[in-house]
């Protein structure tokens, strides 16, 4: 469904990415792994066009979507949850749900898919009147990923779900990460929590300094002394 096939990002004369080959099948959940400002975030950014490369190609559904815009991306079935969250923190919980679906003209249906993730999202439904800023981070992480579900993605893109989260919100937001992925959507999450990542993913590449050193199925990965190594920091990876 998504490939990325010789990818180079530069900010400036700095190469961020350097030759990224990956991919992403239909109805599969993979993890992109590293550390700290190993790439990830300019790797999702890169695929949902806010940073174009400018060296490579990147193909979803069997386009070329290399330069195209951000709103075409959404529209092609690519929907990002983005690191942070980036909820409106003035608008409602249903106002902020209604976002996510700003690229469809379906409203009948549009109501119908809000209801239905309402439902999905219990702690959503009890606070559907109330501000985005009010919520936990958990909560609005949960906003956040419902939002993304409106688009009626044929891919979801997740960068640091687990970022600032309690351990207890960080095991709730995987779950409903897998239960998606099992209901069918693809899933491509950038994270830095390997363990958890691993532990729902059907494969993983591992990120350092701008350039892909591992991939593999997510159990070789977990069961990789090398992999866990390089994770955290004790030595540069090899290959």
């Amino acid at each position: 469904m998504l490939k990325l096939k010789g990818i180079w990002t530069r900010y400036g004369p700095i190469d961020v990415l350097k030759d990224i080959d990956l991919q992403v099948n239909n109805g599969e959940l993979v993890c992109l792994l590293g550390g700290n400002a190993c790439g990830k975030t300019t790797t999702m950014k890169t695929i949902i066009g806010l940073v174009k490369p400018y060296q490579g190609k990147i193909e979803f559904d069997g386009q070329n979507i290399t330069r195209w815009q951000p709103s075409q991306i959404v529209r092609a079935g690519i929907s990002p949850v983005l690191e942070g969250r980036r909820i409106f923190p003035y608008l409602t919980v249903y106002e902020n749900l209604l976002m996510g679906a700003y690229t469809r003209k379906d409203n009948e249906t549009i109501q119908k898919d809000v209801d239905e993730i309402l439902n999905q999202f219990p702690v959503l439904l009890e606070r559907r009147s109330q501000a985005g800023g009010t919520l936990s981070g958990g909560e609005q992480q949960m906003l956040a990923m419902a939002r993304a579900l409106l688009a009626r993605p044929k891919m979801l893109i997740m960068d640091e779900p687990s970022m600032g989260l309690s351990p207890l919100f960080v095991e709730k937001t995987f779950e409903i990460i897998q239960d998606l992925n099992r209901k069918g959507i693809t899933i491509f999450l950038v994270e830095q929590n390997a363990n958890m990542a691993l532990s729902i993913a059907h494969r993983g590449y591992v990120l350092q300094t701008g350039s892909i050193v591992l991939q593999d199925t997510a159990l070789s990965l977990l069961n990789n002394p090398l992999m866990r190594e390089a994770y955290l920091g004790t030595q540069e990876v090899n290959l």
